[in-house]
Order: C-alpha cells, then sequence, then structure tokens
C-alpha cells in the first residue's frame, strides 16, 4: 500500500526488452534507498513494482506484458514519481493508494494561472469505464500522486495542482496530449462492487 505522496522523481535510465515484458533500471534520484531490499514494493509512476536489483541509487525491476499494457511510460526512459510501500507507522498524507493502476487518462488541458504561486488546472479525460468512479471531492492517484478531484464532467475530471506539487512531481511536465497512470478511490470501487451485488 502506498499513500500517493511522491517521496522523490526518478528517473528510468533504461527499458530493455525481454521475452514478456521490460527490465527497468531506475535512477531513484533523491529517494533514500538505504533500506530498501530487493523484493521491497515500490511505486513507479503510480504502478506498484517489485524491486528485483539495488546496486547503489540504480534499482531494478521486471515488468511483465500485462502491466505495459495498461499504464503509461514504464516502456522508456524518462522521470518518474517514486513512493516506497507505507509502513504501519506512517502518516497516511494522501489517501490508501494500492499501486494497482486501472487505466491510462489522456491530459486535455493543463492552465496555469498568471502570477508567481499559482495553481494548475489539469483536467484529464478518464476510460469511460472508470468515470463512475470519480467524483468531485473524491481522491485520485495520477502518476502516482494523490489529488483531490475538483470536478468531473462524464469521463473528464479536473484537479488543481499546487505549486508544491508542481516542483516535487513529474506532474508540472505534462502538455496536453500526454498519456498518465490512474487509480481510483478503492473505496469507490467497493461501494460501486456492493451496489452492483445488490
Amino acid at each position: 500500500m502506498f499513500t500517493g505522496i511522491v517521496q522523490a522523481v526518478g528517473r528510468i535510465v533504461s527499458a530493455q526488452p525481454v521475452a514478456d515484458g521490460v527490465k527497468l533500471a531506475v535512477d531513484a534520484g533523491r529517494l533514500d534507498t538505504a533500506d530498501v531490499a530487493i523484493g521491497d514494493s515500490i511505486a513507479v509512476g503510480g504502478c506498484c513494482l517489485t524491486v528485483v536489483a539495488a546496486d547503489g541509487a540504480t534499482l531494478g525491476f521486471d515488468v511483465s506484458a500485462e502491466t505495459l499494457r495498461c499504464t503509461a511510460r514504464l516502456d522508456r526512459p524518462g522521470p518518474v514519481n517514486l513512493e516506497k510501500s507505507l509502513q504501519l507507522s506512517d502518516r497516511l498524507g494522501g489517501h490508501l493508494v494500492a499501486g494497482h493502476v486501472d487505466g491510462v487518462g489522456v491530459v486535455t488541458r493543463f492552465d496555469r494561472s498568471v502570477g508567481d504561486g499559482a495553481t494548475v488546472t489539469l483536467e484529464i479525460e478518464a476510460p469511460a469505464e472508470l468515470a463512475r468512479f470519480i467524483a468531485a471531492k473524491g481522491s485520485i492517484a495520477v502518476d502516482g500522486v494523490s489529488l483531490t478531484v475538483n470536478a468531473s464532467m462524464g469521463p473528464r475530471f479536473a484537479v488543481n495542482l499546487i505549486p508544491h506539487t508542481l516542483a516535487v512531481t513529474t506532474l508540472g511536465g505534462l502538455l496536453p496530449g500526454a498519456r498518465v497512470n490512474l487509480e481510483v478511490d478503492m473505496v469507490a470501487r467497493y461501494v460501486a462492487r456492493l451496489h452492483d451485488a445488490g
């Protein structure tokens, strides 16, 4: 489990194709890797991956073809949000995030306000099957970042990004057309399941 509070921005430095997916080498950047061991779970761009190699600040991950099918940008070099798994003694600063990407959304709008300390309005089109789980004032994880939904309009939703979030995550580099990993709020998913079963 994770909280959606990004601990560092790392970088996929290589994505080597293998028979069933890719082998990733990730430079963990400022992420404290002193306590990271083989077998640990780390959210990479919002996707829970298992550490299979560790060499200082470089971590290795195996990514299956199925994971590549339902995620964005884990198949190529580039920046990624990183978060170590939640410990029971940790504060839950965001919301409960499983690291199981539900689908890939597409950025439809990225509007910066004018002036210092300005926020950004980020609008994303989610896959139609996820729209029913996204509600105003609810939680959603975008590329592993816990965010509050400000508006929900059919398959599209909008969030506001504060300067701190822009500075410490990869979200500040998004442009319209970018594909992002989405994980809907697990409480919404279970409520919908109970409703459908009833």
